[in-house]
This record gives C-alpha cells, structure tokens and sequence, in this order.
C-alpha cells in the first residue's frame, strides 16, 4: 500500500472512531463508504471494520471506565446491560453474516435509516422519559443491532446509544456500554468472516487499527468533559444526520 493511502486510511479511522467513542455511534457507517470510495471491496472492508471495533471498543471502554463515564463493576446496572447487549449481540452477528452473502439489504439498509432518524429526533426534541427502564426493548434492540454490523459492518451504535437513552439510562454510560457491547458483537462477526471467507486484507487492517486506537483515549476524555445534556443532544443531532444519509444512499 502506498504510504499516502496508508497515511489517508489511518487518518480517516481515527476520525471515524473519535466519533464513535465520543457519541457512540458513526464508525462503521462513516468509515465503511469512505473504504469503498477508495477502491477496497465491501469483502476486505467489512470485516476488517469489524475486527478493528473488536479491538478499539474494548479499548475504548476501558478508557470511559476509567474517566469514569460508566462502571463495569460486576454489581453494577451497566455492566449487566452490557453483558446481555453482547450476549444478543453474538446471536444477531451470527445470524447476520450467515446470510451476508445472500440477503438483499435494500430493505434493511431502508428501515436502519427510518429508524435512526426517527429515533435521533425524539432524542433531541423530547425531554424525558416516562416508560422507565424495560430489558425487553433493550433485548430486541440489541439482536437488530448487532444482525444490522454483521451484514453491513455498520447500524449498530446509532440503535445501541439511542435504545439506552430511551431505556433510561444516562448518555454516558450509554456510550461505554456501547463501546464494549460493540467490541463483543464485532469480536463474533469478524470470527465468522475469517471461518467463511478465510482470509483478511492485513495491508488495510494495520493502518485501520492505528488510527482508530490512536483516537481511544481522546474520546473518553472528551465524553468526561461533555454535560450530559450537551451529550445527549449531539448524538440526537449524529442520530439524525446518519439516518438522513443511510436514506439518502438508497435514493441517490
């Protein structure tokens, strides 16, 4: 790989992951088209995606845990609702790249966009939530989640970081939990890519994996820093403006 497109593909991780780990959501639904407009196939792309969200969103949360952002105490809320997000989560996965190869995804791709738009507006023009805590919208959000990163390598934060916010939970922790959820879901996807397809483009993963680590710390510290309120309204806006573009790819 030419050290320019090595340089660019680096540079364009690490923005796409500070986003990421900073709102918990717009890794792979960035950084993906961004991949195939530079002429990597959506077979080298996907999974390599995967395997560095493995890596950098347990990275990551671990950094928001240490910021403080979120607690992964045994006993603690957040870490039980992070364990049953990655326990569905390898379900979805595996379901999802078991028919990677053979499901249409227009109508998927359609419904991910409606969703994630219609859910970042109610983020940011609704100002509390009566329902309370419910696991079985968690649950379900999770397994749709999760079958959505396996066959397109992105949709899953956006619906993860929202659901928890509607579910009660606070913005921040919202974002860590994801990160880690996102780690286990992305761990279980790219295993069923390397057992299927058998190979990895270790050329794009190497710049891949170092910029997206680079931007780890950076974002936890940055979610540290963010009132909640603030938070919660960026990734109603991010919300919002990954639904208009998933729309907008189908249209366009």
């Amino acid at each position: 790989m030419p050290i320019e497109l090595f340089a660019l593909v680096a540079l364009l991780a690490f923005l796409a992951e500070y986003i990421d780990s900073s709102l918990g959501m717009g890794y792979g639904t960035t950084l993906s088209p961004l991949l195939l407009l530079l002429g990597f196939s959506p077979i080298e792309v996907v999974p390599i995606v995967l395997l560095s969200e493995c890596i950098t969103g347990i990275v990551a949360a671990r950094f928001h845990h240490t910021y403080q952002n979120v607690s992964f105490r045994r006993d603690s809320l957040d870490f039980k609702v992070a364990l049953v997000l990655g326990l569905i989560g390898i379900a979805g996965a595996v379901v999802a790249v078991t028919l990677a190869l053979r499901l249409p995804d227009l109508w998927v791709k359609l419904y991910i966009g409606l969703l994630v738009l219609g859910m970042g507006v109610l983020i940011l023009f609704t100002r509390t939530y009566s329902d309370g805590f419910s696991w079985g919208r968690l649950v379900a959000i999770g397994f749709l989640s999760s079958f959505n990163k396996g066959l397109t390598g992105g949709g899953y934060g956006p619906l993860i970081t929202t659901g928890q916010i509607f579910a009660g939970l606070n913005p921040k922790a919202a974002v860590g939990i994801t990160s880690l959820a996102e780690g286990v879901v992305s761990f279980v996807g790219v295993g069923a890519y390397v057992l299927l397809a058998k190979e990895l483009n270790w050329a794009l993963a190497i710049p891949v994996l170092l910029g997206a680590l680079a931007s780890a710390p950076l974002a936890a510290l940055t979610v540290q820093r963010l009132r909640s309120l603030h938070l919660k309204r960026l990734i109603g806006l991010l919300a919002i403006a990954i639904g208009l573009l998933t729309l907008a790819r189908l249209l366009l």
